[in-house]
C-alpha cells in the first residue's frame, strides 16, 4: 500500500506539478509506475478500473477502521490520510503483522462530525450527496469550499494531520467538478429557501443517497481516493 498523511504529499505535488492545471492522480501514476519497475512490481490504483477493495487492504495494513462519515479513520491520523496505490508482487512477501488498536470513534461520545454539516448530508448511515453538492455550489458552502468538509474538519482525531487551506480547496474544487460533470446539481441553498413548496429538500427520502457498507462504497466527497475528488 502507498498513501499519505496529512499535508506532506501535497507539497511534494506542488513542488513537481502545477495544482492549476495537473492531476494529482496523474502524477501519482507517474511516480508509482517508476517505482514498480524498479522493483519488478505491478502498480494499482483505486482511481482505476477495476476498481480494486483499497479501503479492506488498508484495514489488513494498518489499524484503520470506518468512520460514523464512512471515510477510514487512523488512531494518528484521523480522517487525514488516503491511499494513492498498492504494488503487487508476483511473490508472497513476509510483512509484519497490524497491532490491533480500536476504533477512537467507539469512545468518541459526542460524535461532532455528524453534527456539524450545514445540511445534514451524513446521517442513518448515508451520505446525500446531492444536497452537499448543491450547498458547496452556493455562496454559503464558501467555509467548506476553501477549509474542506466541516464534518470532516470537526473530528478531534488527528488534527496535526489536517490538510492545509490550499490543498484542501484543490480537493473540494475537484469534488464539484465531478458533480456538474455528472449533471445538474439542481437548486442551491437560497434557491431552496424561496421554492420550498415545490423543490425536494437536501434530506428528503426521495434525494438520491451514496450509501456507506463497511467503509467500502465511499462517496468522493471526502475520501480522497477517486479521481472525482483528487483530481
Amino acid at each position: 500500500m502507498v498513501g499519505n498523511a496529512g499535508p506532506s504529499m501535497w507539497r511534494a505535488f506542488c513542488a513537481n506539478r502545477d495544482p492549476e492545471k495537473d492531476l494529482l492522480d496523474d502524477w501519482s501514476q507517474d511516480i508509482l509506475t517508476d517505482i514498480a519497475r524498479c522493483f519488478g512490481a505491478v502498480a494499482l490504483y483505486p482511481f482505476l478500473p477495476p476498481h480494486l477493495p483499497f479501503q479492506r487492504w488498508a484495514c489488513q495494513a494498518e489499524p484503520c477502521h470506518s468512520s460514523p462519515l464512512g471515510i477510514l479513520i487512523h488512531p494518528g491520523y484521523g480522517l487525514w490520510h488516503s491511499y494513492r496505490g498498492a504494488l503487487a508482487f508476483a511473490e508472497r512477501l513476509r510483512i509484519p503483522p497490524v497491532k490491533p488498536q480500536a476504533s477512537p470513534c467507539d469512545t468518541c461520545k459526542e460524535k461532532p462530525c455528524l453534527t456539524t454539516c450545514p445540511v445534514a448530508a451524513f446521517h442513518d448511515n448515508d451520505y446525500e450527496v446531492p444536497a452537499c453538492a448543491r450547498y458547496l455550489a452556493d455562496s454559503a458552502g464558501q467555509d467548506c469550499m476553501d477549509h474542506g468538509c466541516r464534518a470532516r474538519r470537526a473530528c478531534p482525531v488527528g488534527r496535526p494531520f489536517r490538510y492545509h487551506s490550499d490543498q484542501a480547496r484543490f480537493h473540494m474544487d475537484a469534488f464539484l467538478r465531478a458533480r456538474r460533470a455528472d449533471g445538474p446539481l439542481g437548486p442551491t441553498t437560497a434557491e431552496l429557501d424561496k421554492n420550498q413548496d415545490v423543490v425536494t429538500l437536501p434530506n428528503s427520502s426521495k434525494t438520491p443517497r451514496a450509501t456507506r457498507s463497511h467503509g467500502q462504497a465511499v462517496p468522493a466527497t471526502v475520501q480522497d481516493e477517486t479521481r472525482g475528488l483528487d483530481r
